[in-house]
């Protein structure tokens, strides 16, 4: 061989090496592009077949049911979970997925529930949700798939509020599941006098509320002295403005006619969990009152709390927020666990806290 030509063998070395760079080079700029395609289920939902249909007589039917501990107190609370399930034939998950109920009960229940087992007897219906896949994209057919899981929350909470006639009520909600109960307050709650009465107080976390969807029967909570009202917050960590825009650009909210819409720059709501008002000036870390990784816990076990540690600001209709740098809080498992909500509660001890304080409000009222 000359010297300065390559072998047949070298170039053929040389050019596989470069088809791998760059494959490997894709895959890195793509991943979340070929991971988001792989769990859409590749049918219009106007021709799909979504599972059966819950029974909310059937126990089985409920995370939690009517589940009270042994110092908790008068209210009965209604919880709707955050997305657990993936997707990826579906658009909205059964609701006997294993692996979404494993997510369940290990994260969801024990780091969002949790904070309200103090309150009273607790009850989380399994419903249809839409998938994750429904929240990483804006297509009609994913709005679509969000609003059907509606159906089954408004059927749940018949069949709770019939087993709980006369105590005072709480609603709350993450997430997807936040969205859902927004929609039931407007649609079941504000309208009916005899539900706002028993109202304790409405939490909707990581969930973005325009202002003017709110009713003047059931406002905004602007302090913690209040009961009846509406604690709502999407947290967004102090500098990560580009998070935070992409939220609210993102965002999808309930129109007139049941359809979930643009936020398209209207106000966002935020009520400050560490001081339960919709107050904008900055709250110092020494007001906060715990943080948990409650992921894993038995249910029924209150977690160990981490206090004065988050700085707080409702600014722009978000919750602006200082991070734990502790291994605790950060994001683990797959692609598809880090798109759900957190496995942790920056503010579990304050949630916990309000409810305890709404609920004392409402019955000296």
């Amino acid at each position: 061989m000359k010297p300065g030509r390559m072998s047949l063998r070298q170039w053929a070395g040389w050019t596989g090496l470069t088809l791998v760079l760059v494959l490997v080079t894709a895959v890195a700029v793509w991943r979340g592009d070929i991971l988001r395609a792989s769990l859409d289920p590749q049918v219009p939902f106007q021709t799909y077949t979504p599972p059966p249909a819950p029974d909310y007589g059937d126990p089985a039917a409920w995370a939690l049911r009517d589940v009270r501990g042994p110092d908790s107190g008068a209210a009965a609370i209604f919880f709707v979970h955050s997305t657990t399930y993936d997707g990826g034939r579906e658009w909205n998950g059964p609701i006997d997925s294993p692996e979404a109920d494993a997510w369940l009960k290990r994260v969801v229940l024990p780091n969002y529930a949790g904070p309200f087992a103090r309150a009273g007897a607790i009850s989380a219906p399994r419903y249809r949700q839409g998938s994750l896949y429904t929240r990483l994209t804006l297509r009609d057919d994913a709005r679509e798939a969000r609003a059907f899981a509606w159906r089954d929350i408004t059927a749940a909470f018949d069949a709770w509020i019939a087993r709980h006639p006369d105590e005072p009520i709480v609603l709350a909600g993450v997430e997807q599941g936040g969205d859902l109960v927004e929609r039931l307050v407007r649609e079941r709650v504000a309208g009916d006098p005899a539900l706002r009465a028993r109202l304790v107080a409405v939490y909707l976390v990581d969930v973005v509320v325009a202002v003017d969807s709110l009713t003047a029967e059931v406002p905004a909570c602007t302090s913690r002295a209040q009961a009846g009202c509406i604690v709502a917050w999407s947290p967004v960590s102090e500098g990560n403005d580009g998070a935070g825009q992409r939220r609210l650009r993102r965002a999808l909210v309930w129109d007139e006619r049941g359809r979930l819409v643009d936020l398209a720059g209207r106000e966002a709501l935020c009520v400050n969990p560490v001081t339960g008002s919709t107050d904008t000036a900055p709250v110092e870390a020494r007001l906060h009152q715990g943080a948990t990784n409650a992921t894993g816990l038995e249910w029924g076990v209150r977690p160990a709390l981490m206090a004065r540690e988050i700085a707080t600001q409702c600014r722009g209709g978000l919750l602006r927020h200082t991070e734990l740098k502790t291994e605790s809080f950060r994001e683990t498992g797959n692609w598809a666990d880090r798109r759900k909500s957190r496995p942790y509660n920056l503010f579990y001890g304050d949630t916990e806290a309000d409810v305890s304080v709404r609920l004392a409000v409402w019955q000296a009222r």
